[in-house]
């Protein structure tokens, strides 16, 4: 019988049988994507015992059309009560209303971490010559920096005010016709991502954690956050992990905590890929480095994410793409973004064993050489199929 997932006192998740799981399937591609990525997850499902009762909720331009609201309070209601779900991508508004539907989700319901796994699958086109070495964890911090959208349009009295307090206040020479964003870092915020991060390397037997920032130039906002995730590394971290500060030669059987420069990452996961494993960031950063990283291992339509609040179990999943407008209903795109969020989505409620599947029969779908067009255009012999077709191989090979 379906049911509600809940938390325990310790809090984990309780995870019915037939847990029933939201799912917004997503403007544009996403009538495309959502069905081939729910005929794996159900497949998969199957064979291990459990069964979702799937509940639709209306977000982006399909609520708007319906409601005249972009994210219906029903749908952040449903969200909250059920704690896990999963959405396609979603119509950003232009010209008013939300900034994001993407990040209002993440701030309403406190979605503080940004989990975007990057790996590569054999087989699968890459500018990179060895696209093997790119197996990376970003923990993207969700709720400030810049990326929180604190800012004042110029030319207006509200962007003339904060300019001229600047400069009366701090002796600060904004030029007037600048607008003006404010970039707020705590120490809360910064801890509790550096948090899940080492919590998720201790847990996965990850080998380091690196501590990604411009603290060199942001000394108070990104500087800050490179202190505080090393205080909590001695803090609450010291049996299992040491930071470089702190480190004499090599770790032992601890994870090595390190940080580096923002420009210095984006260069060094080209170069040096392997020298990265679990990395924690502030949340423009993480935006960067999730997307550069993506296009190294097959690009951003096979490339998953979490938004995730492990304090409250709340969590949603979900394509990391666009919605691609003038593909939609074509039954042409990649559904592998969607489905392997659906596999995080499974890790995340217990379901290894499922979610093993998935991964495994993804590999082999793709080493047959049976692909969506945008992998197909950049692989010798392969089978182009369509979206629907590359869900069904995959669930053969399950």
């Amino acid at each position: 019988m379906a049911d509600i997932i809940t938390t325990a006192p310790d809090g984990t998740l309780r995870v019915p049988d037939e847990p029933i799981i939201p799912f917004i399937p997503g403007d544009g591609i996403g009538v495309d994507i959502w069905p081939a990525a729910r005929h794996v997850l159900d497949a998969a499902a199957a064979r291990h015992g459990h069964r979702i009762a799937w509940l639709e909720l209306l977000a982006g331009q399909r609520a708007y059309d319906q409601t005249g609201t972009w994210l219906p309070d029903e749908t952040v209601a449903a969200f909250r009560h059920h704690l896990i779900g999963i959405k396609g991508p979603l119509t950003t508004p232009v010209g008013g209303g939300f900034r994001s539907l993407n990040v209002a989700l993440r701030q309403i319901l406190d979605l503080y971490v940004c989990l975007r796994p990057v790996r590569w699958f054999e087989g699968v086109p890459s500018p990179m010559r060895y696209p093997e070495k790119v197996d990376m964890v970003i923990f993207r911090e969700n709720t400030e920096d810049v990326y929180a959208g604190l800012e004042l349009e110029a030319g207006t009295a509200e962007a003339k005010r904060l300019i001229d307090y600047l400069r009366d206040e701090f002796g600060w020479q904004v030029r007037p016709d600048s607008g003006v964003g404010i970039k707020p870092v705590s120490e809360t915020a910064s801890k509790r991502l550096v948090r899940a991060a080492l919590h998720y390397a201790v847990q996965r037997k990850r080998r380091s954690v690196t501590l990604v920032h411009k603290g060199n130039i942001q000394k108070f906002t990104e500087g800050a956050f490179r202190a505080w995730g090393y205080e909590l590394v001695r803090e609450e971290f010291a049996d299992v992990a040491v930071s470089w500060e702190d480190c004499q030669g090599e770790p032992g059987d601890r994870i090595l905590v390190k940080d580096a420069l923002a420009d210095v990452t984006l260069q060094q996961v080209i170069t040096r890929p392997d020298d990265f494993d679990v990395i924690a960031t502030t949340n423009l950063n993480g935006d960067y480095l999730s997307d550069a990283l993506a296009a190294q291992i097959g690009g951003i339509g096979i490339a998953p994410g979490a938004n995730i609040n492990f304090v409250t179990g709340h969590a949603i999943f979900e394509a990391t793409h666009g919605t691609a407008p003038r593909y939609a209903g074509l039954d042409k795109v990649n559904p592998g973004s969607l489905l392997l969020s659906g596999v995080l989505m499974f890790e995340h409620l217990g379901w290894q064993a499922a979610a093993d599947d998935i991964v495994a029969a993804l590999e082999a779908t793709i080493a047959d050489h049976i692909v969506t067009y945008d992998f197909a255009r950049l692989m010798e012999g392969a089978t182009e199929v369509k979206c629907s077709e590359m869900a069904s191989a995959i669930v053969d090979r399950l």
